[in-house]
């Protein structure tokens, strides 16, 4: 029993994959791969193969049987014609005015599924990049927190040799003794986190459960955001592939409600029918001339004249939802102009918390510089230097923060105005 468990750990472990991959590789992976996107190009397929059948009564269609039966009397078969050894019909639809409409919004339709896919992309894009610079920043907070607890450990030990030699309080002993107990934790929470950060990368990436993508090293270029916040705001506007999609759904409720007030109109089909007849069905002794080749060709018209309410009552629910769309597209510029000024302020909060966070690094830094000089000449202890190391990897994990909330506010700008994409490929 335990060999078989230990078996399936290892299969599992075996299974599981690390992908170590550049923010423009999990990008490109994304629109790939991404099962938000893909469902959505399924969708867009789906909608292509409506427009086939929304034309499809345009389309001649031609149908061969045989209407083969024996007679007594009167020769005419079950449904009316006349029985024949080979009988092939065409129908086509020449005028019908419903059908076109409903035909142009299946048109519609495959042009907002598009509009669908795109938004779908920038959603996993915008989603990945998040996600990408999250376990980012944990790797490098890590690895901060890591070089913090194993200073916080010499603060420890050189603190306890004091202590042992009673130069310094027990409480001291304690105090350094909890400094590196929280440091610990704080890695492993950290740990924890970059692992559950690669995970989340893994599956917006459409892998499996067990495997994880890993932040690559790169040196990267900064994130360009646009300087005019009102530039920003008309670009967005214009580029909105949510506005876009709306307005889509509204000019195929437009369509719907045309086909609806065509309801009336006459409707015009193209008839042809050709019949190979035999004799043994006694045609001669109820017709004067007996032809075996037969063809009839001819159009036949429908003029509607009780309809019924149903196309009214469908027309005043397709006239509601399109008020309900104008009212859903005033509504989206509205919050995606409060949403651009919005993202554009917490930029800006976040390029000053960087700074003041920098100039707090820098500080800490000089401190250190200076301390080792000090304790070069014999005027510092050794562990008041390590605590300043220490203190100087605090520091980074806080610089740490403040850069990934930054980039973080940047990718929120370069999402509202369309342009994330472009920017990271």
């Amino acid at each position: 029993m335990k060999l078989s468990i230990l078996l399936l750990a290892f299969t599992a472990c075996a299974s599981a994959e690390v992908h170590t991959m550049t923010l423009r590789q999990a990008v490109e992976t994304a629109i790939a791969q991404n099962p938000d996107v893909l469902l959505a190009r399924l969708d867009q397929q789906k909608a292509r193969h409506q427009t086939t059948i929304a034309r499809d009564p345009f389309v001649p269609k031609l149908f061969l049987g045989s209407g083969a039966a024996y007679t007594s009397g009167f020769p005419t078969s079950i449904d009316g014609s006349a029985p024949s050894i080979l009988q092939a019909r065409a129908v086509m639809a020449i005028f019908n005015r419903p059908q076109s409409y409903m035909a142009a919004q299946a048109n519609e339709g495959v042009r907002g599924a598009g509009f669908d896919v795109t938004r779908k992309q920038e959603e996993a894009v915008y989603r990945v990049a998040g996600l990408y610079l999250d376990a980012e920043r944990m790797a490098r907070s890590l690895e901060a927190a890591r070089r913090q607890g194993a200073n916080l450990t010499r603060v420890r030990d050189l603190t306890q040799q004091r202590v042992t030699e009673g130069r310094e309080l027990a409480i001291e002993g304690k105090k350094s003794n909890l400094a590196v107990l929280r440091s610990n934790q704080s890695a492993e929470t950290l740990s924890i986190g970059l692992t559950n950060a690669e995970t989340m990368l893994a599956m917006v990436l459409g892998m499996g459960p067990d495997d994880r993508v890993r932040p690559a090293p790169e040196e990267r270029a900064p994130l360009v955001v646009p300087v005019s916040e009102e530039a920003s705001i008309e670009q967005a506007l214009e580029s909105s592939n949510e506005l876009k999609s709306l307005q889509s759904s509204m000019q195929s409720k437009l369509l719907e409600v045309k086909s609806y007030e065509a309801a009336r109109l006459p409707r015009v089909n193209l008839l042809a029918q050709y019949s190979l007849l035999g004799k043994y069905n006694n045609y001669d002794e109820f017709f004067n001339r007996f032809q075996r080749n037969n063809v009839q060709i001819g159009m036949s018209f429908e003029l509607p004249v009780l309809t019924g309410r149903t196309s009214s009552a469908q027309k005043s629910a397709a006239e509601a939802e399109i008020a309900k769309l104008r009212v859903q597209v005033s509504r989206t510029r509205t919050r995606i102009t409060a949403d651009l000024r919005a993202a554009y302020q917490n930029l800006r909060r976040a390029e000053g918390a960087r700074e003041v966070a920098r100039a707090d690094l820098e500080l800490a830094r000089e401190e250190l510089t200076i301390s080792l000089a000090q304790m070069d000449e014999g005027r510092l202890p050794l562990a008041r230097v390590e605590a300043l190391r220490a203190a100087e990897n605090e520091k980074w994990l806080a610089y740490y923060d403040t850069q990934h909330a930054a980039d973080a506010a940047r990718l929120e700008v370069l999402r509202e105005t369309g342009t994330l994409e472009a920017a990271l490929r």
